[in-house]
């Protein structure tokens, strides 16, 4: 499992004083930046081989502004050519939100998606959430 702690951004805050919602899915992309680099190490957007197919958030409490967040990544399930990443966000030792995304290892030349190679495979296993 990746983890990474954000501190959240006063210009993140809504008119209800706590973190907005749309705002939980941009921590979770930036937590999926390491397995962005399973399977494309250099980031490179002309070698980019992945495309996000569905993305659920579920939020569990609220997040308040001061406070660390840590975000925490993994893998839910393989797929021959997709996977499902889980996500969570905790904040003061607290689950604050959740959720799962469908990402598909995808040819861009060809249009069309692409099986997930046995290097990276093997390096996606080690990330495998256990329940």
């Amino acid at each position: 499992m990746f983890n990474y702690v954000v501190e959240p951004r006063f210009s993140e805050t809504d008119a209800l004083g706590h973190i907005n919602n749309t705002v939980v899915p941009a921590w979770f992309e930036q937590g999926r930046l390491e397995i962005f680099k399973i399977f494309n190490p250099s980031l490179a957007l002309k070698k980019w081989n992945l495309i996000l197919k569905k993305m659920e958030v579920d939020y569990v409490s609220q997040i308040y502004l001061f406070s660390p967040v840590e975000i925490r990544t993994g893998i839910a399930s393989l797929g021959n050519s997709s996977l499902v990443i889980h996500q969570e966000v905790w904040q003061k030792e607290k689950l604050a939100a959740r959720g799962n995304c469908v990402m598909v290892h995808f040819d861009y030349e060809k249009q069309s998606k692409a099986p997930i190679p046995p290097a990276i495979r093997e390096q996606l296993d080690a990330l495998i959430i256990k329940s």
